[in-house]
């Protein structure tokens, strides 16, 4: 389902602020930071670990899939929206997908990186897979141009790096 984009924009911070779907997608502002134009997707998966991380102290693991379940429904809504509103429907600046695919990495594996130089492994291989998307995640990137096909990648890349996880600790 391709939509009509107009001219691209740079987000800004005005702009973040002018709309909850685009403070959303842009990573709480994460997607702002000083060091984003060089690699955002890694900067708001740093800032999804450390949410994640920080918010599991005080969440129950029976609360965790329905909060996911709800982050990437709204994600491809904020999406949508924002990247519609910036021209881009996978802008860069957009991090709410990396944010929510590293915490369903650390969700689902939490019981097997006790340390976090484990959960550092992970994050890690998440960023490999988002990056160089191999088969079927570069797919879904290029045929899904919209808030969905935003989340959707993300998420397959973070079940490749379970599966790689689940491989070399068994």
């Amino acid at each position: 389902m391709n939509r009509i984009y107009f001219e691209p924009q740079h987000p800004s911070w005005r702009f973040m602020f002018k709309h909850p779907a685009h403070f959303l997608a842009l990573g709480l502002g994460s997607g702002l930071s000083p060091i984003a134009p060089i690699a955002p997707g890694t900067v708001g998966t740093l800032v999804g670990w450390g949410l994640f991380t920080l918010a599991n102290r005080y969440m129950g693991q029976a609360l965790w899939p329905w909060v996911l379940l709800l982050a990437f429904v709204v994600g491809v809504w904020a999406c949508q929206h924002t990247g519609k509103a910036l021209g881009v429907p996978d802008h860069g600046r957009m991090v709410w997908d990396e944010m929510v695919a590293i915490a369903v990495v650390l969700f689902v594996a939490q019981n097997h990186l006790p340390t976090w130089q484990d959960e550092l492994y992970a994050v890690l291989l998440f960023r490999l897979f988002d990056v160089v998307k191999p088969p079927p995640i570069g797919f879904l990137d290029a045929r899904f141009k919209n808030g969905f096909g935003v989340m959707l990648d993300d998420l397959v890349a973070a079940w490749f790096t379970l599966l790689v996880l689940a491989w070399f600790l068994a």
